[in-house]
């Protein structure tokens, strides 16, 4: 396929993942809006709302600045008239990041990945850059460049990462084939880099829906307390429809904040508290219902929850090992401990990226600090998944393990040359 066909259909998606970004903001508030001030709102105050919003769901920090006339009639204190709001409900972000992969995919599929990853990268700044010029509101405040510069980020590495992973797999006839060539010449080593990625997706898939797990168990043993932070919220139907929007766009956020609880670090609510396993420290927190999810205890069995980033790291640990022994290769220690330590460097480093998006401010005051500590939540997951993954590739290759794999082998092969008989 043309290269300049492959960057049009790539911005072509691109403009389709911003539109529906953009729709999933401005759907909710266009509602909200008309129910709340009728047909004599003020249309203009929309889109610079929604159009923040968006930047701050792929991670831009906002400076929210109250107006005067808001604080009198709530009665805020002046000291709470401007604060930062930076813990972003990264929902949307994942959504732009699986969105730009899928079509950095089909880029690689059509043979051009370089043209696609560029030609949509390239719109989605376009449309970035429409959207910080549009969107500027006096309550809500981005910075300028970050609010182009980050959300391009996000689609970029989703592209690019789609479009590689399929290249490396598949071949691209260019720059890809010729790092997969150079890499085949180690020997031993050349199954180093590949596993080590595909160990890191297993852990970081594993963990994520361990912590799913973790909050899905948390709403059925605490979801009376949810409940009763709705009701003391005293919101109305429409009301309790907008906080539960928010709550499932700030899933992505949760997960990542259960995550550092089961490796042991935990996460603040504001400054001075903690919620890990070895112990809960709350003062007073919002009223938000979600938040009624902590914990108000802890014990030491508790503890036991780091087992879950090790069997995580094992997990893919025994999945690189099952592969290694089929492909016959990576005999030696050294390349398996390479591995084990790739792997968890790569998840150490996954979990560092997540504790900088899910943590910052989320008000003024004590809650300018939310969220895990970036090197805490790093380290934990790296120390652990090492230990798991260490576990099962260095672990003595059995015989018998030797022989499954290669009968397993062999009826693969035949089968390719048997023709079944009706």
């Amino acid at each position: 396929m043309q290269r300049l066909l492959v960057a049009l259909l790539a911005a072509l998606d691109a403009a389709i993942a911003a539109a529906v970004g953009l729709a999933v903001v401005l759907a909710p508030f266009t509602l909200l809006w008309t129910l709340a001030f009728g047909l004599d709102a003020d249309w203009g105050a929309l889109w610079p709302v929604s159009g923040t919003l968006w930047q701050f769901g792929h991670g831009v920090p906002l400076e929210v600045v109250l107006p005067d006339a808001l604080l009198s009639g709530l009665g805020i204190s002046k000291d709470a008239a401007r604060f930062a709001l930076s813990v972003p409900p990264l929902a949307l972000l994942v959504f732009t990041l699986l969105f730009a992969a899928r079509s950095g995919r089909r880029a690689a599929v059509a043979g051009r990945w370089i043209s696609g990853v560029v030609g949509g990268t390239a719109a989605f700044a376009v449309l970035a850059a429409a959207v910080a010029v549009s969107c500027r509101s006096d309550v809500l405040r981005a910075p300028f460049a970050a609010a182009i510069v980050i959300p391009v980020a996000v689609y970029a590495v989703g592209a690019l990462a789609g479009a590689v992973v399929h290249a490396w797999s598949e071949g691209d006839d260019g720059p890809i084939d010729l790092l997969r060539d150079r890499v085949d010449g180690w020997g031993e080593w050349a199954a180093v880099p590949g596993e080590a990625v595909r160990g890191a997706v297993v852990v970081t898939i594993a963990l994520t829906g361990a912590s799913a797990l973790g909050i899905a168990a948390m709403t059925l043993l605490r979801g009376g307390e949810v409940v009763a932070l709705f009701e003391a919220a005293h919101v109305d139907a429409l009301g309790a429809l907008m906080l539960t929007i928010g709550h499932l766009a700030y899933l992505p956020t949760l997960i990542v904040w259960a995550a550092s609880w089961f490796a042991g670090p935990g996460f603040s609510v504001g400054v001075g508290t903690s919620v890990s396993p070895a112990g809960t420290e709350l003062g007073v927190i919002p009223g938000i219902p979600v938040l009624g999810l902590l914990p108000e205890h802890s014990s030491i069995w508790m503890l036991v929850s780091v087992l879950v980033p090790i069997a995580c790291g094992a997990l893919a640990g025994w999945m690189v090992r099952s592969r290694l022994v089929w492909e016959d290769t990576a005999h030696g220690y050294g390349p398996r401990a390479a591995i084990a330590l790739s792997i968890a460097a790569l998840s150490a480093g996954i979990a560092a990226l997540a504790a900088v998006l899910a943590s910052g401010s989320i008000g003024p005051g004590r809650l300018a600090e939310a969220g895990p500590a970036v090197g805490s939540f790093a380290l934990a997951v790296g120390t652990e998944v090492l230990i798991g993954a260490a576990i099962l590739l260095l672990a003595p290759r059995h015989p018998d393990e030797l022989a499954e794999e290669r009968t397993d082998r062999w009826n693969t092969e035949m089968a390719r040359y048997t023709t079944p008989v009706d």
